[in-house]
């Protein structure tokens, strides 16, 4: 069976909904690298130095990123050695197969969450303008259509207008904010809101936290604090630390990624705005050089564009294109 058909049989126990979803959402990655891709193998019958010269181009301006593209150069030179592949076109779902490897790595997608009767508590961390409160927002939206009780956390409390912007995504889906004044303490913030969440039988507590303070090397001492704080009212908590990244700042996502990850003990990755880039490749250079799994991705403004990830939902709208063609010239396919 060859790998496209695979692909498309494992998809198909999944709702149509989500793959278009998914197909809409990285259109832009997918013209601008998987369509480069086609028209390098079109143009160039034969693989040589010069083929892989292009091909590591192509990748790296889709933000795979300079080490991951390194290692898929290498493991495509070997497949090439041991399959004898000769015509530049055999290629195609051999790099389909890999980029499906590194994404997958070892997918816990699905978000932790607490027994049931208890309080899953979920923090967000993250730079400012990156889309956190936003992706609160539509989190919230989504444990509460699965019939959830929600409440939200506004524990950034240093940036001008952050708590009112908590509010707004609030009112939009019928959830209550805990809140104190602009620039008290997060700590007491969250204290509060864990109170609350026991007092109301919350199911999920989702949680703000500054993205930025006036001093920056106190920011992880403010997170540290907060940690503090929720474990010592529920020793489990928090079930999930996100880190929220914007897909279209790239390789600055990476950056971000690895600086909070090695000092806030994130336990996931959430990557907004895929649909707004064309460098969606940043999605494999974070999974593959980072030993964190990617929980969440935005991909588009709609409240369900908010989406579990998903390695081979991924492939699959990246090479739709790919798995039409490969069905038409061969029904087996």
């Amino acid at each position: 069976m060859s790998f496209f058909k695979k692909l498309k049989e494992s998809i198909a126990s999944k709702t149509e909904a989500v793959t278009n979803v998914f197909k809409e959402g990285l259109s832009k990655t997918r013209t601008a690298f998987v369509e480069r891709v086609e028209e390098l193998i079109t143009r160039r019958k034969k693989i040589d130095e010069e083929f892989y010269e292009e091909l590591e181009e192509i990748l790296i301006g889709a933000d795979v990123g300079v080490n991951t593209v390194m290692q898929l150069i290498d493991e495509l030179r070997g497949e090439v050695k041991k399959r004898k592949i000769e015509n530049a076109a055999e290629l195609q779902p051999v790099l389909s197969e890999k980029l499906v490897e590194m994404l997958r790595g070892d997918d816990h997608a699905e978000l932790r969450m607490a027994p049931d009767g208890q309080i899953t508590v979920i923090l967000f961390v993250g730079v400012n303008g990156v889309g956190k409160t936003t992706t609160i927002g539509k989190l919230a939206h989504k444990f509460k259509s699965e019939g959830k009780n929600v409440l939200l956390a506004a524990g950034d409390t240093f940036r001008a207008g952050a708590i009112e912007q908590l509010e707004v995504w609030g009112q939009r889906v019928g959830v209550d904010v805990i809140k104190q004044s602009s620039g008290s303490d997060p700590a007491a913030v969250m204290f509060d809101a864990v109170q609350a969440a026991k007092q109301r039988k919350v199911d999920v507590l989702l949680c703000d936290t500054a993205g930025r303070l006036q001093n920056k090397t106190n920011l992880m001492e403010e997170l540290n604090k907060i940690f503090r704080v929720i474990q010592r009212e529920l020793p489990d908590a928090p079930h999930e630390v996100l880190l929220v990244l914007d897909a279209t700042t790239g390789q600055n996502a990476l950056s971000q990624a690895k600086l909070f990850g090695e000092k806030s003990g994130v336990t996931g990755l959430v990557l907004t705005k895929l649909d707004g880039t064309a460098k969606g490749g940043i999605v494999v250079a974070i999974r593959n050089e980072l030993n964190l799994p990617v929980k969440l991705v935005g991909l588009g403004e709609k409240m369900g564009d908010l989406q579990t990830f998903d390695s081979e939902q991924f492939v699959h709208a990246l090479f739709a294109g790919l798995i039409s063609r490969a069905e038409e010239q061969d029904p087996s396919a």
